[in-house]
């Protein structure tokens, strides 16, 4: 597996991981946590597991760190505003910005 492509894979990861989120944010908006939603995020969750073994084999862990954690805030973010309405602050979009261009410094020099 090349760079490259372990890149895209740890975004898709990413992407899948705030599937999970989305479905655990709507049990925890329930009367009752335990619900489908619940069961639905968990599985979600631990099926990523199984990918992060294969990005993990070709990724530094510290890069892969980066990526996924910029990554999904910077998704977690759109899903928040747009099927939550929460609202953004100018200091978190700086934020995110900061974090997108760190994975930009990380790949270029990794």
């Amino acid at each position: 597996m090349s760079k490259i492509t372990a890149f895209l894979l740890a975004i898709a990861l990413s992407v899948i991981t705030v599937l999970a989120d989305y479905f655990i944010k709507e049990a925890s908006l329930k009367t009752s946590v335990w619900s489908k939603a619940l069961l639905v995020g968990s599985l979600i969750y631990g099926l990523t597991g199984l990918g992060w073994v294969f990005v993990t084999r070709h990724m530094k862990l510290s890069t892969l760190g980066v990526v996924y954690g910029v990554s999904c805030i910077s998704l977690l973010v759109l899903v928040s505003v747009f099927t939550f309405n929460e609202k953004i602050t100018t200091i978190e979009i700086f934020g995110i910005i900061l974090g997108m261009s760190s994975i930009i410094i990380l790949y270029r020099f990794a």
